[in-house]
């Protein structure tokens, strides 16, 4: 898709991860980082960016993390699955990053690419982090949706905060997800909305709908 684009002349805007990362940095991560990913998942997005970049000059490549929605399989829709059977549960505390709903990820390509065709901002090629405004840990996060849920009549599960070792998984997981967006503020003046507010949003839908099944 990115060569197509490029032999028509069409600039591509291309969606990657934090887990291009390893998590080991104490800050959030700039586009200037160097790159180590855990897993097959993080190199495989890795070597997506570097197809797109050499395939297409022009190209804008997105990266976000822990992404949520009222529909597909997610954090959000988790918690309040599970909370909606159990008392309490136990949620990661020791990994951290920017939860970002994929409704704002979708607007903000939106003034991206507005501001490009419309020519009101030339395209800068390179890579840019997209994330939501402020940061959490996984058990933060569920902390929060259940305060929210708890306001609408969903839901509600005590959480109890453990390690990562409490919990293994398949895949491995940066301990430190955070990213840096000032760079795409810079050059398209497009920052994402406090994660709290599109998770309270996101939340109100599922709890209304009882979407959290779906």
């Amino acid at each position: 898709m990115a060569g197509a684009a490029a032999r028509a002349g069409i600039p591509i805007i291309h969606l990657s991860t934090d887990y291009v990362f390893d998590g080991s940095k104490d800050a959030p991560y700039t586009e200037a980082d160097p790159v180590a990913p855990l897993g097959v998942y993080g190199r495989s997005k890795l070597a997506g960016e570097e197809t797109v970049a050499a395939a297409n000059p022009d190209h804008i490549i997105l990266r976000t993390a822990w992404v949520y929605s009222p529909v597909g399989k997610n954090f959000v829709k988790t918690m309040l699955r599970v909370g909606a059977g159990r008392d309490e549960l136990g949620v990661v505390d020791d990994q951290r990053g920017n939860p970002t709903s994929a409704a704002d990820i979708a607007t903000g390509i939106v003034k991206v690419a507005g501001q490009v065709l419309s020519g009101a901002a030339p395209v800068k090629p390179g890579i840019y982090h997209m994330i939501a405004a402020g940061e959490a840990s996984w058990a933060d996060f569920a902390q929060y949706i259940f305060a929210c849920s708890a306001t609408l009549g969903g839901p509600v599960a005590r959480v109890n905060r453990i390690t990562s070792d409490e919990y293994p998984t398949p895949v491995r997981r940066p301990a430190n997800s955070r990213l840096n967006s000032s760079k795409l503020a810079a050059a398209y003046d497009v920052e994402l909305p406090h994660w709290q507010g599109s998770t309270r949003a996101c939340v109100e839908q599922l709890v209304k709908t009882e979407g959290w099944n779906a």
